[in-house]
């Protein structure tokens, strides 16, 4: 019998390797502005996805660093002829990124359930902070809030301190353009059997939740006891920051009892190493460990612990970082302004893709046979759009 009358799904046919990335053929439109949105589309542009981003009005400012691989138009979507220019790219796309507040979309009459009668077939990501749904689903709110909002960011600081943040990387890049990026690319994969997109609802608060998902069963136990006391939150002597000699900071992840034992050792303490999990210890343990830390400069403990399998690096700052042998050999052109491809994947080729910020409005419309001499009157002057830098002031 045939698989489909059955009701089982095929899989599609393998094909040979994409020579422009995995997602060859996906176009993508970008309507959002602050980070998470253009980083969402950085990734999906890294895969091989032709990304435009439409600016003008309501659209995005141009954030250098993620804008690699994309194709900048401005369009006044409040106009009709460039509602109507924005309707016809979006009948020959296959996703749709916005970042608004829940209404804005439909106000323009450019939302999902209006834009799915033009494409059955497209695939709507709405990424916001709070989400679609909710009591603060129209409430502002940046990084720090939806962290604090999920609880993560409660866990992170000094015991009894100021709660402190890893940049905007939680929430906004990890909880937003990360969980947005794979609800996408599920839904690609979903459209090969159905024949349909769908609308992704990806709120940054929910991406943290999901992310806490090992550390709420732990909180209030000995493993996370409070913000900053617990066994991977700072205050386990085993798994924390020192400051050097220097001034510099390492970093010691020895958590298992072998990679203890080799931090043990490799610290010149005689043998045989305590019982490392005994809380008991921890405040006498941590004063020991700082006060030897701060007898060598931070490269030189660095270079004691090199193959020791001890769990023992370097802090470094950014341009550290940047130079670094190991980041360096895994990615030779490594800079301020441009991070690598990544997950390298076997069979997927990524070409090299440049950043290029000037205004192609009329270029791209004229591909896909939407220019109109009345769109030269609406659309947002280029200077407006290029050489805008973030955070915009």
């Amino acid at each position: 019998m045939d698989g489909d009358k059955r009701g089982t799904r095929r899989a599609p046919t393998p094909s040979k390797t994409h020579p422009s990335g995995a997602l060859e053929g996906v176009r993508v439109l970008d309507l959002t502005r602050l980070a998470p949105g253009p980083y969402c589309t950085m990734l999906l542009a890294d895969m091989g996805a032709e990304v435009i981003v439409v600016g003008g009005g309501l659209g995005s400012l141009p954030i250098p660093a993620l804008a690699r691989g994309k194709r900048f138009i401005t369009l006044d979507l409040k106009s009709s002829d460039g509602r109507r220019a924005f309707e016809g790219l979006a009948r020959q796309s296959d996703v749709l990124i916005e970042g608004y507040r829940p209404g804005v979309m439909s106000r323009l009459g450019l939302d999902y359930e209006s834009l799915r009668e033009l494409s059955p077939r497209l695939i709507y990501c709405a990424l916001t902070g709070y989400g679609q749904s909710g009591p603060l689903m129209q409430e502002a709110g940046h990084d720090l809030n939806y962290a604090g909002l999920s609880g993560a960011l409660g866990t992170f600081g000094p015991v009894s301190g100021v709660p402190s943040f890893p940049l905007n990387l939680l929430a906004d890049f990890a909880g937003g353009s990360l969980f947005a990026t794979i609800g996408i690319l599920s839904a690609l994969y979903m459209r090969q059997y159905t024949g349909l997109g769908q609308y992704i609802d990806a709120a940054m608060v929910d991406g943290c939740i999901s992310m806490m998902a090992m550390h709420y069963p732990d909180w209030g136990k000995p493993v996370l006891l409070d913000r900053g006391d617990g066994l991977v939150a700072g205050t386990a002597p085993f798994y924390r920051c020192y400051r050097c000699e220097d001034g510099r900071f390492i970093a010691v992840g020895a958590l298992e009892r072998r990679f203890f034992e080799k931090l043990w050792s490799g610290l010149g303490y005689p043998q045989p190493p305590p019982n490392h999990m005994d809380r008991s210890t921890w405040a006498s343990m941590t004063e020991r460990f700082a006060a030897t830390f701060a007898t060598r400069p931070r490269d030189t403990w660095a270079a004691v612990f090199m193959g020791r399998d001890a769990c023992v690096t370097p802090v470094l700052d950014p341009d550290e970082a940047l130079s670094h042998p190991h980041n360096r050999g895994r990615h030779p052109d490594l800079s301020r302004e441009r991070v690598p491809v990544v997950p390298i994947l076997s069979d997927a080729r990524n070409p090299t893709r440049q950043i290029d910020l000037k205004d192609q409005t009329r270029n791209v419309l004229e591909d896909f046979g939407l220019w109109t001499n009345a769109l030269a009157e609406t659309a947002v002057r280029p200077s407006n759009v290029t050489g805008l830098r973030w955070p915009p002031l």
